[in-house]
């Protein structure tokens, strides 16, 4: 068995998971960058200092998910750190258009007029990929001295925040941010459920960062966005389990 931690970033070849890869890396873990191309995976780990290994993993994909498990138990014997970070704005169909500005792709995702194809191809990875893969590897983590999972949501999803009439950005809530939300309660169901173990299930927000989802329009940075994600992935033991925040604090549900 590895003697170090070891933690799993979905969706790590690029953006936030890759900042989040490094900065776990920076900690001392040894590190696997998921990513669907095995190949850019391969070329994400190697920017990286430290431990840290490719890993073929769609989170769409049982087999893929499966594979992934095994080689982690068979190749390092633990996994400490879940962070279920792969996600998607829009599928493959709903491309946006280079330059295209967010109130104009917001408004091809809401719940009127978004093809119900849309809304499945974003839950599948934000929402039931999350579920796939947490179930996958709760084994190992069961078995880590303590295991920690970081559900990366958005703020977008708090459906506290988009009933306020006075919220200006509640017009762009639709199948994204509604994924987020479904997340978030999946979080819950899965802190709940583990509450009398000693993993702790906690949801983040990142910010608005400027990353590929949303064609670099955010305000901030990788290295900014990774910061909840890390602190939740470092909890001790009184830390807190079941939660939903960024780097300013709680947010709600």
């Amino acid at each position: 068995m590895n003697d170090k931690q070891v933690a799993l970033v979905t969706g790590a070849n690029k953006g936030i998971g890759l900042r989040i890869a490094k900065d776990l890396a920076a900690h001392g873990f040894t590190v696997l960058v998921g990513s669907r191309d095995l190949a850019r995976g391969e070329a994400a780990a190697k920017t990286i200092a430290g431990d840290v290994r490719a890993l073929a993993l769609d989170v769409t994909d049982a087999k893929s998910i499966s594979a992934a498990e095994e080689r982690i138990r068979q190749e390092l014997g633990r996994l400490d750190v879940l962070v279920n970070n792969a996600g998607i704005a829009r599928s493959g169909r709903q491309a946006p258009k280079p330059g295209q500005p967010l109130a104009e792709r917001a408004k091809a995702g809401r719940a009127t007029v978004a093809p119900l194809d849309e809304f499945r191809a974003v839950f599948e990875t934000n929402v039931f990929g999350v579920i796939a893969v947490t179930q996958a590897m709760l084994p190992l983590l069961r078995e880590a001295p303590a295991g920690r999972i970081v559900n990366v949501s958005s703020g977008v999803g708090s459906l506290t925040n988009n009933s306020d009439p006075a919220n200006p950005y509640r017009a762009m809530y639709g199948v994204y941010s509604s994924s987020k939300s479904a997340l978030n309660a999946i979080t819950l169901a899965f802190a709940l459920d583990l509450e009398s173990t000693r993993i702790k299930v906690n949801a983040v927000c990142p910010g608005f960062t400027a990353t590929d989802l949303n064609n670099f329009q955010g305000t901030r940075t990788v290295e900014q966005a990774a910061r909840a994600p890390v602190r939740m992935a470092l909890l001790g033991p009184d830390g807190p389990t079941g939660t939903y925040s960024d780097d300013q604090g709680v947010i709600p549900w």
